[in-house]
């Protein structure tokens, strides 16, 4: 398993809860370009369209060697393969409680290229000055101990 693109800021910017992982639908000039490491998670996210979902906002480079092939936006939503089960669960969760999807990382399993997401709930200002406030108490405690 190879980690072919993360999004830092997902842990920075939602509480996460419920992890998941989904195969992506992907073009074959797609699947050269991520396999060479040329996506990004950055302001991406997952929406739900009837009852399938799709990863919205993720970009990937067209590949170099296509030639006049590239014909593809590199921001299209692409669609993500889950059980039925698994998207009626998420479905409720979005509806209902307002939680949002939220991309973490892609990466290969053998030769599948696969996506982790996670059911997240955005945070406020004050509650990401808590989180660096806890980040900077536990490296003073770590340079301490260190020293000691």
């Amino acid at each position: 398993m190879s980690v072919l693109a993360i999004n830092k800021r997902s842990g920075f910017d939602y509480f996460l809860m419920d992890g998941y992982e989904a195969g992506l639908v992907l073009n074959g000039q797609e699947v050269k370009s991520v396999r060479a490491g040329h996506i990004s998670l950055k302001e991406s996210f997952v929406t739900l369209k009837g009852n399938e979902l799709y990863l919205t906002n993720a970009y990937i480079t067209p590949y170099k060697q296509a030639g006049l092939k590239q014909l593809n936006d590199p921001t299209r939503s692409r669609k993500l393969l889950l059980r039925k089960a698994e998207i009626r669960q998420l479905i409720g969760k979005v509806r209902t409680q307002g939680l949002t999807l939220v991309p973490i990382k892609i990466y290969t399993k053998k030769r599948l290229i696969k996506l982790v997401f996670a059911v997240g709930k955005g945070k406020k200002k004050f509650d990401k000055r808590e989180d660096t406030a806890k980040k900077e108490a536990k490296r003073k405690i770590d340079r301490a101990l260190k020293n000691l």
